[in-house]
């Protein structure tokens, strides 16, 4: 006794024809009959007989389907397993990401992504890169991105954006009609800065020598430096995705000279394959922007 004919008797039994059963299997009529008589040699009785030119089941044949209802209703809860699991796959897509990423290409990504997956639950978990690193690696997040790579163990790393860095002055300011600002050009000027200890500003700070700028502000966040900059607090270097993404008009974004890349990663723990959602929304982050 084999699946094909557990599964032929199972469609003759619930269509009540082996015509239909056949085209139900994708099959032909005489194939179905076959199978049908292999069965009944096999477990020694009649499973079903023509009466008044119907084909009927024989009592033996209604005892046999009843436990391959059972078994087939197994059956049926592992497809729908596996249709969750495909669609909405295990549990809750956790995402690890720095700020400038979160508050910026983060929500279109999540809106494409939506489009295919509407039912997965995703939970986005915001820090600094060190932090995301360490998500990614003790599998708290199902991979990080971040705005530069430290050393991890058990992490892999792989470049997702590079672009230089553009200086944002208020709509009014006095650079707001030059091509290119030149580090020299904000002598004295009132600069934003995200906080000490953060890598991005260790990187825009060395680009300025001798740094002659007035460093009275800093904030984790550089979307918070647009909005203070939109206000006429001070000016900064930040970056372009951030600027790009909260359209703000009372601010101007400007090319920087010397050119500050501002790159952004994506993380996957080496000891697990990355989810097939988690792939999923990844492929939506290079066209939101």
């Amino acid at each position: 006794m084999n699946f094909k004919q557990i599964e032929a008797f199972r469609a003759v039994m619930v269509t009540g024809s082996m015509t239909t059963a056949a085209t139900q299997l994708h099959t032909s009529q005489p194939n179905i009959s076959r199978v049908i008589s292999q069965l009944e040699r096999e477990t020694g009785f009649k499973l079903f007989a023509r009466i008044a030119g119907r084909l009927t089941p024989t009592v033996e044949a209604e005892a046999l389907f009843r436990d391959v209802e059972r078994s087939f209703l197994g059956l049926d809860s592992l497809r729908a397993s596996a249709r969750s699991i495909r669609e909405v796959g295990v549990g809750t897509l956790r995402i690890g990401t720095v700020p400038s990423i979160a508050m910026s290409v983060m929500p279109q990504a999540i809106a494409r992504f939506r489009e295919q997956h509407p039912d997965v639950p995703i939970a986005v978990h915001t820090s600094d890169s060190p932090t995301v690193a360490k998500w990614t690696a003790n599998q708290f997040c199902d991979f990080g991105l971040v705005s530069y790579v430290v050393e991890t163990a058990g992490i892999d790393s792989a470049l997702l954006r590079d672009e230089p860095g553009v200086c944002i002055v208020p709509a009014e300011h006095r650079l707001a009609r030059k091509r290119v600002v030149h580090a020299a050009d904000l002598d004295g000027e009132r600069f934003i800065s995200l906080t000490h200890g953060d890598g991005t500003r260790a990187i825009v700070d060395a680009a300025f020598v001798p740094d002659r700028r007035v460093l009275t502000l800093e904030t984790p966040y550089a979307a918070t430096i647009c909005t203070m900059v939109e206000m006429g607090l001070g000016v900064s270097v930040v970056n372009p995705v951030v600027v790009r993404s909260l359209k703000l008009p009372g601010v101007r974004a400007i090319r920087f000279e010397p050119a500050i890349p501002f790159e952004s990663y994506v993380l996957h723990n080496q000891q697990r394959p990355v989810p097939a959602l988690a792939q999923a929304f990844l492929d939506c982050l290079p066209a939101a922007d």
